[in-house]
């Protein structure tokens, strides 16, 4: 006797029609509050601050403990991580930076101008360029000690 056939024997548990649990609804997706956030040529310890900022106002798609490593190799080493905006978790703490450092956001334009303020009490914050699109921009930050 196969498991179908024994499932289906008088007597015998088998599945429960009714009863299945639906899975938990997945949190709102809001692809016009993501944030792609970028840092090159920096120290491993400064991305990690500006990451840990970024964490305290909204969700990543990084864990907490993903620390940016340097990888050896010929061109500079890009970390890159993705912010939802949506819900705003808190206010960043100053950071300490060991020199300034250059940020590229990429998003929707509350989107991005959201995640730049959230830096403001973290760090000193000063556009350096932007590009625009018609439903994105990128912008390119200077992040100092404040």
């Amino acid at each position: 006797m196969n498991s179908a056939q024994h499932a289906n024997q008088p007597g015998q548990p088998g599945p429960v029609k009714g009863k299945e649990q639906a899975p938990p609804p997945e949190p709102a997706y809001h692809p016009e509050a993501e944030v792609v956030v970028e840092l090159t040529e920096c120290a491993t310890q400064d991305a990690h601050s500006v990451f840990s900022a970024l964490r305290t106002s909204f969700a990543c798609d990084r864990a907490p403990d993903d620390v940016p490593q340097n990888v050896a190799g010929v061109g500079p080493t890009v970390w890159t991580a993705t912010f939802d905006v949506t819900d705003l978790r808190g206010t960043a703490e100053p950071r300490r930076l060991t020199e300034p450092v250059t940020v590229s956001l990429q998003g929707g334009y509350w989107a991005v101008a959201r995640l730049r303020d959230s830096l403001a009490p973290a760090f000193a914050v000063r556009v350096m360029g932007t590009a625009a699109g018609d439903q994105e921009q990128e912008v390119q930050l200077r992040l100092e000690n404040r």
